[in-house]
């Protein structure tokens, strides 16, 4: 059974960042790559492996360095079965010093399942402080609440 809530107007579509100002990125030379890998669950289950609860997810991209900036490529989103689902990020933006912006999977959104997951892939200039790219999932209905935090891990 999964948690139906009704349609409101103001429910988002889909993060759109596209109106980040696209950013010109370090020379090679003074440039560090990384890549994150970020679990994300649009569903978890409930009761039993056939029945699942629908959460919210706020994805949040931040900037921990008070004085450079992060330069973020791609943030790609992924389900389950490891399908690419949604590119969020199409362009190279810059997340200022401090800076945090946000991805939002609706709860109405099941397309990424149980196994949901990101992989950002960003740059710094060297001796800049990394990126933090943490998720916190959530769910409300009548007096109950479900929330649960997951941080991103570094791959290469």
């Amino acid at each position: 059974m999964n948690c139906n809530l009704p349609v409101r107007e103001e429910d988002p579509k889909r993060t759109d960042l596209s109106d980040k100002p696209v950013a010109q990125l370090p020379v090679d030379s003074l440039k560090i790559n990384g890549k994150t890998y970020l679990s994300v669950y649009s569903e978890v289950y409930s009761y039993s492996e056939h029945t699942t609860h629908n959460l919210t997810s706020t994805i949040s991209l931040r900037n921990r360095d008070a004085k450079h900036p992060v330069y973020i490529e791609k943030a790609t989103f992924y389900d389950t079965k490891g399908k690419a689902l949604h590119e969020y990020v199409t362009k190279p933006f810059a997340l200022a010093p401090m800076e945090t912006v946000h991805i939002v999977i609706n709860e109405k959104d099941e397309e990424g399942g149980t196994g949901a997951n990101f992989i950002f892939e960003w740059a710094t200039e060297q001796n800049t402080i990394t990126p933090l790219f943490e998720a916190v999932m959530i769910s409300t209905q009548g007096q109950q609440g479900l929330s649960f935090v997951t941080y991103g891990q570094p791959i290469n």
